[in-house]
């Protein structure tokens, strides 16, 4: 790595042997990078999921459709618009056809119960909300609609859509074959469509400006509420550029798959990496270790977007483990400094041909802020966390003085660089908060720069939980605890977990009023958010352990580790 200095600061920035002399920036809208993939190869696969597969024709004429029938149910440009679908090549038509118009997608977690999807569709401002029929085992998007927004079952006509609760909502577009009350059904929106020409759609497009927003992402944090992050098309489109086209060298034959939800900022990187190079993405609906197996071998991945301990360690641990080729694999996303040493083991003999790389990032930076690369020591790949990419810089920042410390020496993670978000919507304090007058952001992580120049991760700062890869926000589940009545005050710690590398539990005092129990509790939590939030352990306390004037719950964590005889 090299190190510049200033007499004010030492910033890591990307290692020379990326060659920046020779890098150029050439990034265009979200919906443009689409239709350069079409223009080269028309006929080229672009997507596969399993039971699906699309050419880029076949892909731009559906976005197209899409888009004549979002602007002719009134969307414009700089709405709102919520996408709240499986992972498939719908949701990615979907997401480009929102792109076209000029509006802006929130990506909805698939996962929510009624009261997130409300106060998501509450706090982004959502116009419209997209989702289809297609009620399966994990999920019936239009019951979980119907819940969160009650008063749809007295809507009369969907193009009337007017709600109490989220005055701004104006449609719900419900593709696939069925209706329900308030929705748009496919038909309505076929003949929305058919009153609008192609050229209209393409005046929109050329109308998108790089730094407009192109997608809102809510990430937990360390308030009860997510928040919603504004990323522009500029920070999405130049980091999948940048890390499709220097990082990791893509190529047009590239098939990269990703088993990962693509309402995740890391899935989405991938996937829009892909269409910058003309290349395939392929991917799940939901994850499935025997399938992602079969995708990998049967479609000749060449890369696989899998940094999440869990999905690794239910392949290993997969029958067809052992059978499976992946000899058409020659890199890896695979984070194995943070994982058990035996998974990182697993794939040495699975995969001895391919380049393993760590990486850090968040929803905030548009995905990866460091990530590993040909020019490094192959071994480092199972070691840390990689180098920045090139356009951003990292610091590791004492919080006490706000001096920049020295190699090896752990602070807080500060980020710069064009792939930071503009704001957290409706949220200036926490804006504020996180970013700085120079435009730094405060990671709110724990890090060091090894000797190597790579970025090792040491835990948060932050009142957070990682659940198998999951944001969770300790605040978030204690305010829906401490909403049932039998509940005066309820705190979150995270244990560790050697499946999920953590896993919340609660600590609860009881109201008084009457004796309610840990499966009380537990039930009712379950029906109010996703199921990863959900506490494994509840204990009940009638005296918290404090400080002159704070809750130590690091003491309360101790006792539990103690109780249940973990360590970390």
């Amino acid at each position: 790595m090299t190190v510049y200095k200033s007499l004010t600061e030492k910033i890591l920035v990307p290692d020379k042997n990326e060659n920046p002399a020779r890098m150029r920036t050439s990034v265009s809208p979200l919906a443009d990078m689409l239709f350069k993939a079409w223009d080269q190869s028309p006929e080229k696969e672009a997507f596969v999921f399993p039971g699906a597969r699309k050419s880029y024709d076949t892909v731009v004429q559906s976005v197209i459709r899409r888009a004549r029938g979002l602007i002719g149910l009134g969307i414009k440009p700089g709405d709102h618009v919520g996408i709240l679908l499986p992972s498939g090549i719908e949701f990615v038509e979907t997401l480009f056809a929102v792109a076209m118009v000029g509006g802006v997608s929130v990506l909805m977690n698939a996962r929510y119960r009624a009261p997130e999807v409300a106060y998501v569709t509450e706090n982004a401002d959502l116009v419209a909300i997209v989702t289809n029929s297609e009620a399966d085992e994990f999920v019936d998007f239009v019951a979980r609609l119907s819940e969160a927004f009650p008063e749809l079952a007295d809507v009369r006509d969907p193009m009337d859509l007017t709600l109490a609760a989220v005055p701004k909502l104006r449609r719900l577009v419900l593709h696939g074959g069925k209706q329900a009350a308030g929705f748009v059904d496919q038909a309505g929106f076929d003949e929305a469509a058919q009153a609008i020409s192609e050229d209209a759609v393409h005046a929109t497009r050329l109308g998108v400006r790089l730094r407009d927003t192109c997608m809102i992402l809510y990430t937990s944090g360390t308030s009860a509420n997510p928040k919603g992050c504004l990323l522009s098309h500029e920070a999405i489109c130049r980091e999948a550029s940048n890390l499709a086209r220097n990082r990791w060298a893509f190529t047009a034959e590239e098939r990269v798959w990703s088993p990962m939800p693509l309402f995740h900022i890391a899935a989405m990187l991938s996937m829009v990496g892909a269409i910058e190079v003309g290349g395939t993405f392929i991917g799940q609906p939901h994850f499935d270790a025997g399938e992602s197996l079969r995708q990998i071998e049967a479609e000749k991945a060449s890369m696989l977007f899998l940094p999440f301990v869990t999905f690794h360690q239910a392949m290993i641990a997969h029958p067809d483990w052992d059978k499976t080729d992946m000899s058409s694999v020659r890199l890896m996303n695979s984070c194995f400094s943070q994982m058990p040493k035996s998974v990182g083991d697993a794939y040495r003999a699975k995969a001895p041909g391919a380049l393993q790389v760590g990486t850090y990032g968040m929803t905030e930076a548009s995905g990866i802020v460091t990530t590993g690369g040909y020019d490094m020591d192959p071994e480092m790949g199972f070691q840390a966390l990689g180098y920045p990419m090139a356009g951003v810089s990292i610091k590791i920042v004492d919080l006490g003085s706000g001096q920049i410390l020295p190699t090896g020496e752990r602070g807080e993670i500060w980020i710069k660089g064009y792939s930071l978000l503009d704001r957290y919507y409706r949220d200036p304090e926490k804006t504020a908060e996180a970013l700085d007058e120079d435009g730094w952001y405060r990671s709110g992580d724990i890090g060091s720069i090894d000797e190597n120049g790579h970025l090792q991760f040491h835990g948060r700062f932050k009142d957070m939980l990682k659940v198998g890869g999951e944001n969770v926000a300790a605040a978030e589940v204690e305010a829906v605890l401490a909403a049932h009545e039998g509940v005066q005050l309820a705190q979150v710690v995270g244990l560790p977990d050697a499946r999920l590398a953590e896993i919340p539990a609660a600590f609860v005092e009881r109201s008084g009023d009457r004796e309610v129990s840990e499966e009380e509790l537990l039930n009712f939590v379950k029906e109010r958010i996703a199921s990863f939030k959900v506490p494994r352990h509840i204990r009940f306390v009638n005296e918290w352990p404090m400080s002159a004037s704070k809750i130590q719950k690091f003491k309360l964590r101790q006792q539990l580790m103690a109780e249940l005889g973990l360590a970390d």
